[in-house]
């Protein structure tokens, strides 16, 4: 089992300043081993019913909550704990970036500092964990460094996260023949039509764009997004797993609710794709009210009023609406009742130990849907305290975009 040895801040703050005053990073084959314009703020009432919280289920407390019990443990397998972490993978990738910023959202240095510590073992002593980067789950790892970049503007972090970013783009020499179709066609080749891809995706490049200003990270996660909206949305605006599955799983709807509207979010509204992606965020969010269970919840999935209500769908529905409410592009009234009912109730879900309950295990494929009703059903799985945690900070800052 692996064992993270915290440091102190001030010990922090010299090993930031060692690993930054780094002229150049190891080449990339050693260091990996063998491997927006805001809307006006119009939303007036609405703003207030998600400020306004009932004691002990606003997102100050349960924020600090989630984020404090990820840093008291390992990283984890695939977003459990049952055995050590071979590399680090997107549960732990999702739940790093929400505490990265919830602690910006709550203006906690401290808790930033700490979150940051964890990090910068993996440039040596932790280095063998840094995946490779050939899978849209290991790319997404990107997304971290250059979160950090944008705070303390130091190049190593800069030059890891776009390694990963361009690495989804720089087509290797033994991709499968449908991989280097994609490419020759502007996508990343390491499109697979899977709903998830469009998180993993679209986080790594906007990430990268926040940090350079560089146009072709964003304009290429749109164009990808819509190749997605275009192959696999349904006419209600949910999606299917991938074409070989025909079946509206509540998470992977999450991983492109929340990749739709984390892409909108710093999309320029010159961009030639927007106004499609946000025709097909309109309309999945339609429907999703109509899922909605009265106590606030979404099911394992969406249309089926006999699968279980999941939380870490719940979760990401409840992020990408809270993001719609703050950035007008979605009705205050209707859609700002519907995200204080998610929050809500997924506060009900989150016990005393600080961990969420009724959070969907991994998930391949499934061509019946006895596989995703048979589901595990997980305590603490950061597939869930990752969403959570998105909801607390996005509802903290109202007013800013991150």
């Amino acid at each position: 089992m692996l064992v993270f040895v915290s440091v102190s801040h001030l010990q922090a703050k010299t090993t930031r300043s060692f690993i930054c005053k780094w002229d150049e990073l190891k080449e990339s084959d050693e260091l990996l081993g063998c491997q927006s314009t805001k809307k006006t703020d119009s939303l007036g009432i609405q703003i207030n019913n998600l400020k306004k919280w009932p004691k002990g289920k606003s997102p100050e407390e349960l924020g600090i909550r989630i984020v404090n019990k990820y840093l008291s443990l390992p990283h984890s397998h695939w977003g459990k704990y049952r055995k050590p972490a071979n590399r680090i993978t997107y549960p732990d990738v999702c739940t790093w970036l929400g505490g990265l910023r919830f602690a910006k959202a709550s203006g906690n240095e401290v808790l930033r500092n700490r979150l940051e510590e964890r990090f910068l073992p993996l440039f040596i002593e932790e280095s063998r964990l840094l995946p490779k980067p050939d899978h849209v789950d290991n790319n997404v790892f990107g997304a971290i460094p250059l979160e950090l970049y944008l705070k303390e503007k130091c190049k190593p972090y800069l030059k890891l996260g776009l390694y990963y970013a361009d690495t989804q783009w720089k087509v290797p020499s033994d991709v499968t023949p449908a991989q280097k179709k994609y490419a020759e066609k502007g996508y990343s080749w390491q499109t697979r039509i899977w709903i998830d891809d469009m998180f993993m995706i679209t986080v790594v490049q906007a990430q990268a764009f926040r940090a350079t200003g560089n146009r072709k990270y964003i304009d290429r996660a749109a164009k990808q997004m819509v190749l997605y909206l275009d192959e696999i949305q349904l006419e209600n605006g949910l999606f299917h797993h991938s074409p070989d599955a025909p079946f509206a799983w509540g998470r992977g709807n999450g991983w492109m609710a929340a990749g739709m509207a984390e892409l909108l979010k710093i999309l320029p509204e010159n961009n030639p794709h927007r106004e499609r992606i946000l025709q097909g965020y309109l309309l999945m969010m339609d429907t999703l009210l109509l899922y909605q269970v009265e106590d606030g919840m979404w099911r394992q999935l969406i249309d089926d009023k006999d699968s279980w209500k999941e939380t870490s769908a719940t979760a990401m529905f409840t992020y990408a609406l809270i993001a719609g409410v703050k950035n007008g592009w979605l009705d205050e009234k209707s859609y700002g009742v519907a995200a204080r009912k998610g929050w809500l109730a997924l506060t009900s879900y989150f016990n005393d130990d600080d961990n969420l309950t009724e959070v969907c295990g991994g998930t391949n494929i499934g061509d019946n849907r006895e596989h995703y009703m048979n589901r595990p059903r997980v305590v603490g799985d950061l597939h869930g305290q990752a969403p959570f945690l998105w909801c607390a900070a996005e509802l903290l800052d109202m007013n800013n975009n991150f």
